[in-house]
C-alpha cells in the first residue's frame, strides 16, 4: 500500500492527542507464587467516544453545555458519562478527562500527569486515483486547491494518501505546504468504459474492476486502524473518487449490445427458432452461456454493499467521519469517444455516486455528488469539524456477543437538535492463543 504512516508518527499522533483505552496487563501474585495454569478469560472494556453536534432551532452550534445536559443510552441503558471535550472554531477544552484505568493487581504505578493540547482539528485526505479519470486531472487539482484554502486551516493536522499511481503518502502534519507538494502529483487513472467492456472478466465480473476496488478499501481500512488510539477528536476523512460498481456496463460486456457478437447472434437465432416453433416463449430466452454469466454476476452489487459495509463499521468503530466528494460534479453523458450506451452509462453513475453516499451517510459525513458547488459543501464540512462535542463512556453491557450497539443521545435543554452517531460494531474477539509449546 501507498499509504502507510511511519511507525514514529503514529505513536507520537497517539500519545500527542490523548489514547484513552487502557492496554490489557497480565495480573502478578502478590506474594510471588506460581500457580498452576488454568483458562483465564479476560474482559477489556475500551473508551466509547461519540461525536456529538448539539444546534439550537435557527441552526447555530451551542457551546455552553454541560456534562448535566446530556444522556448517552446504549441498548437503551443509560451510560456514565467519563470524559467530555467541547471544541469550538476548531479549539479543543477538555471538561472532562475520563479516569485512568484501575491498576493491575500487584503492580502499584505512579499517577500519570494530564496533557494539555488545544491543537486543531484532524484531517485525512484520501485520493483514490484508481477511481479518478484521468481528463479529469486539473479538475480535481482544483478541488483540492480549493480545499487547502477553504477547509484545511493553521493549527489543522492532515495527512494524504493515494491508493494508485499518484503514489502520495503525507504523514500527518501541520504544514502546509506539504499538501501543496502533494496536489501536484495528483493525476487520475480510472478505468475507461471500454477498458471495463473489452477487458477480462472473471466468474464474478470484470476482474480488474473489483481488484482496483479492494486497493483502495484496502487502504482506507489501514487508515482507520491508525486512527483508532486517537480519542477526543472529531476524526473527518475526506474521500475523493468517483466511486465503485462490481458490475458495470454488463449487457456491453456480454456483446449483447453488439448484433455482431457472438452472444448477440446466438441469442438472435434462438428467439428465431422459439418463434418459429410457437412454443409460446414469444423469443424471450436468452442463451445459456449469456444467462450462466449474468446469473454469476447476480450477487455483485451485493458483495460491493458488503464490503461497503464492512468499511463504514470499522469507521465507525474508530469514531471516523467521513466526508465523500464526486469531482466530477455535474455528470452528463459519457464521452464520445467511449460509443457506450446512454441507459447503461447512466446505471454506472447511478451505482458508483450510490456507493459514495452509503459510505458517507453510515458514517455520519456528507456525501458531495452530482453538484458543481463545491465551496458550499466545503464550508458545512469546515462547520461540523469545527465546532461539536465529544462524550466518552466505558459501556456498562458486558456481553460480548451483543457486538452491534445502539446509540442514543438527549439533550435537557429545550430546542437543542443533536446530531450523533446512531450505533458503533465491537471488534471480533480475538483468536484464542494456545499455551502449548511445540
Amino acid at each position: 500500500m501507498n499509504g502507510v504512516w511511519s511507525t514514529a508518527t503514529l505513536v507520537a499522533l497517539a500519545a500527542g492527542l490523548s489514547a484513552q483505552a487502557p492496554a490489557p496487563q497480565s495480573a502478578v501474585p502478590a506474594n510471588g507464587a506460581t500457580t498452576q495454569e488454568r483458562p483465564t478469560f479476560k474482559v477489556q472494556v475500551d473508551l466509547v467516544t461519540s461525536d456529538i453536534i448539539v444546534r439550537d432551532e435557527k441552526g447555530n452550534f451551542i457551546p455552553d453545555l454541560k456534562k448535566e445536559d446530556f444522556e448517552i443510552f446504549e441498548d437503551g441503558v443509560k451510560q456514565d458519562i467519563s470524559s467530555m471535550t467541547v471544541v469550538t472554531g476548531g479549539r479543543v477544552t477538555n471538561v472532562l478527562a475520563p479516569p485512568p484505568p484501575p491498576p493491575p493487581e500487584g503492580i502499584v504505578l505512579p499517577p500519570s500527569r494530564p496533557r494539555t493540547d488545544v491543537s486543531g482539528r484532524i484531517f485525512l485526505f484520501f485520493v483514490d486515483d484508481l477511481h479518478l479519470q484521468f481528463h479529469n486531472t486539473g479538475r480535481i487539482r482544483d478541488l483540492f486547491k480549493r480545499i487547502s484554502k477553504e477547509l484545511v486551516h493553521e493549527g489543522d493536522m492532515f495527512g494524504i494518501v493515494s491508493s494508485g499511481p499518484s503514489s502520495i503518502a503525507i504523514d500527518m502534519t501541520y504544514d502546509k505546504t506539504r499538501l501543496d507538494e502533494a496536489i501536484k502529483k495528483i493525476a487520475g487513472s480510472e478505468l475507461k468504459p471500454t477498458e471495463i467492456i473489452n477487458g477480462s472478466s472473471g466468474a464474478e465480473g470484470p476482474s480488474e474492476v473489483r481488484y482496483r476496488a479492494h486497493v483502495a478499501f484496502s487502504t482506507v481500512n489501514d487508515l482507520l486502524n491508525n486512527l483508532d488510539s486517537v480519542h477526543n477528536r472529531r476524526k473527518a476523512l475526506v474521500y475523493v473518487s468517483d466511486g465503485y460498481d462490481f458490475n458495470p456496463f454488463q449487457d456491453a460486456r456480454l456483446g449483447l449490445m453488439d448484433p455482431n457478437s457472438p452472444f448477440a447472434q446466438n441469442e438472435f437465432a434462438r428467439n428465431q427458432k422459439q418463434a418459429q416453433s410457437g412454443d409460446g416463449t414469444n423469443g424471450s430466452q436468452t442463451d445459456p452461456l449469456t444467462q450462466q454469466q449474468k446469473q454469476s454476476e447476480t450477487f455483485a452489487d451485493a458483495d460491493l454493499a458488503r464490503e461497503l459495509g464492512e468499511l463504514t463499521r470499522q469507521a465507525n468503530r474508530s469514531n471516523v467521519t467521513m466526508y465523500t466528494i464526486d469531482p466530477r460534479g455535474l455528470v452528463g453523458m459519457g464521452d464520445i469517444d467511449e460509443q457506450v450506451d446512454p441507459q447503461q452509462w447512466n446505471e454506472y453513475i447511478r451505482k458508483s455516486q450510490d456507493s459514495l453516499r452509503v459510505i458517507a451517510e453510515e458514517t455520519g459525513g456528507i456525501a458531495v455528488v452530482n453538484q458543481n458547488d463545491f465551496s458550499k459543501a466545503l464550508k458545512r464540512i469546515d462547520a461540523e469539524t469545527s465546532d461539536y462535542y465529544v462524550l466518552g463512556y466505558y459501556s456498562k453491557n458486558p456481553d460480548a456477543t451483543r457486538r452491534r450497539r445502539q446509540v442514543d443521545v438527549k439533550i435537557a435543554r429545550k430546542g437543542a437538535q443533536p446530531w450523533f452517531r446512531k450505533e458503533y460494531v465491537l471488534r471480533p474477539p480475538p483468536k484464542p492463543v494456545s499455551s502449548t509449546k511445540k
